[in-house]
């Protein structure tokens, strides 16, 4: 079995880290991440500066990365205007994204579930027009931090919408990491009556500790995909506690271990994420990473001595 990791620690965790990595700096995590063997990175966001001013440089960025026949570089887009932005550049994919809960959604996105719709639907028709695949994200769909647990069919009412648009793949959020194995398998057993487990994808966050467990059954379940974010950087700007995703090199260590492909090395992702730990002057919650870099330094007190 090969499983496809979907690298998003460029778009989705820097828009919450506090430190503004500058577009170089940016291209030289791509290129590390492209040499570990990584081949779908989602990069940016078309939205506003004002909203997320660690992704003003979208256009930038997009013009600067490596162009290679085997790579798939995705970018969210809100709406039109997004859109518009987007579509003068190299992107290959589009991605869209509205929540599951009714709360999240106004918060995240200033609209309520059904003025959404309309919004992506001239996103999806745009993208039509310039033959660029969408990705669908739905958030929240185990928990809301301002309504509490979501209904699983709440959840798949705006999976369908989306699928209807014409989205090809749906990826699954656990925007506030709130989900355990069990509400996986739950929610991926009555996702499957309605929508093959080929067109999910899992993106889990590590708040409580749940999130590798979590990965793992829906892998057990039959989905292939999962979105991974470097060193576990990121986080929801518009959900109270949403600590960082689920990080690359522990999604990998574990498969690695379990004998599933990924095609990607570890030891590479892991220097590509020291060099954005450095940037961000923090560590980083990937407990692989910071085992990697303890190791280091032992080494290194090993050959001085």
């Amino acid at each position: 079995m090969q499983i496809k990791l979907v690298e998003v620690g460029l778009r989705d965790g820097l828009q919450n880290e506090r430190i503004i990595l500058g577009t170089e700096d940016k291209v030289r995590v791509a290129k590390g991440l492209l040499a570990a063997g990584v081949r779908h990175l989602e990069v940016t966001s078309f939205v506003s500066p004002r909203w997320i001013p660690q992704l003003a440089d979208a256009t930038q960025l997009a013009h600067q990365l490596p162009s290679l026949a085997d790579v798939v570089y995705r970018a969210l887009v809100p709406n039109r205007k997004g859109a518009e932005r987007a579509a003068q550049t190299p992107i290959h994919e589009w991605a869209v994204f509205m929540s599951a809960s009714e709360t999240h959604n106004r918060k995240n996105i200033n609209k309520s579930i059904s003025d959404t719709y309309p919004v992506l639907r001239e996103v999806m028709e745009m993208a039509k027009e310039q033959g660029i695949r969408v990705r669908g994200y739905v958030s929240t769909v185990f928990g809301c931090p301002y309504e509490g647990k979501v209904s699983t069919a709440q959840v798949l009412r705006v999976c369908e919408q989306l699928l209807q648009m014409g989205v090809y793949e749906i990826s699954l959020g656990d925007t506030i990491g709130v989900a355990t194995p069990k509400a996986v398998k739950s929610l991926l057993q009555e996702c499957q009556q309605h929508i093959p487990l080929t067109q999910i994808a899992g993106h889990f966050h590590d708040t409580r500790g749940t999130g590798l467990a979590n990965a793992y059954t829906a892998l057990e379940m039959g989905v292939h995909t999962l979105d991974t974010s470097l060193g576990g950087l990121g986080g929801c700007p518009y959900a109270p506690g949403a600590s960082g995703n689920l990080a690359t090199e522990d999604v990998l260590y574990l498969l690695q271990q379990e004998g599933i492909d990924t095609g990607i090395d570890l030891a590479r992702v892991c220097e590509t994420s020291e060099f954005v730990q450095t940037k961000c002057r923090r560590p980083l919650p990937s407990k692989v990473l910071q085992s990697h870099l303890a190791q280091k330094r032992q080494e290194k007190r090993g050959d001085e001595s």
